[in-house]
């Protein structure tokens, strides 16, 4: 089984292809450019350096999200495209569970958050039971505090990953000490191949979707949208 992942929901963007349980190739770029410029010149790289075509893919695995909504949106609607044109399955996976994923068989709590603005953030809670991840606190949005809490709550170690690490490091590390574990960032960042991974897993069980019921998870609206609300209202 031939599989082409990417995610796009951070300023990372990252696209792996496998061939079965082997990690044919993976590229990550953590650079401030924007998705739309960088994210198709990548695959065509990959595909053209494992010496594969798109339509060698026997299914595509892409991040759902949260995270950027102009991400979500370039990555989800390239892999859309790639499929209804070549008549391919696709799987669709949460961003935080693949970050979750990247530390896998960990023993401890793992916390991905993702920077939501206005010291709010996307997160998760998941853990290892034997060989499955388990999701421990549905994903939601919320206060960075409120999160910390909860967390401080369980007086358990845990394992934060995710682009809003860095923000609330320090924050982090006031309200719950050493609870708190920050693997390198190699491991804490999105990657394709965990995306991979799990799409390989779904498609083996029949887990697959057509390219129409694809669609993001935002989570809430983006600033586009609360503005042209605003906006209507006000001329209501």
């Amino acid at each position: 089984m031939k599989i082409l992942a990417l995610d796009t929901s951070s300023t990372v963007a990252t696209v792996a292809v496998m061939d079965g349980e082997k990690l044919v190739g993976e590229y990550i770029l953590n650079h401030k450019r924007t998705h739309s410029q960088k994210l198709m010149p990548m695959v065509d790289e990959i595909l053209k350096s494992c010496d594969l075509t798109p339509k060698e893919m026997d299914v595509f695995g892409v991040s759902l999200g949260p995270g950027s909504f102009t991400g979500l949106r370039i990555g989800i609607a390239s892999i859309k495209a790639m499929a209804q044109s070549l008549n391919k399955p696709v799987v669709g996976v949460s961003a935080l569970e693949a970050m979750a994923f990247n530390l896998i068989y960990c023993k401890e709590m793992i916390c991905p958050i993702i920077d939501a603005q206005r010291d709010m953030v996307y997160a998760g809670v998941y853990q290892w039971q034997q060989e499955n991840l388990e999701n421990t606190m549905e994903d939601q949005v919320l206060p960075i505090e409120d999160l910390l809490k909860f967390l401080k709550d369980k007086e358990e170690k845990i394992v934060f990953v995710g682009d809003a690490v860095e923000k609330f490091k320090e924050l982090i590390v006031e309200k719950i000490g050493n609870l708190a574990v920050f693997p390198p960032s190699a491991i804490a960042m999105p990657r394709a191949s965990s995306i991979g991974e799990i799409t390989r897993v779904r498609a083996v069980k029949g887990e697959i979707q057509d390219f129409s019921e694809v669609l993001p998870i935002y989570m809430r609206k983006s600033q586009a949208e609360k503005q042209w609300e605003e906006k209507m209202k006000n001329r209501g």
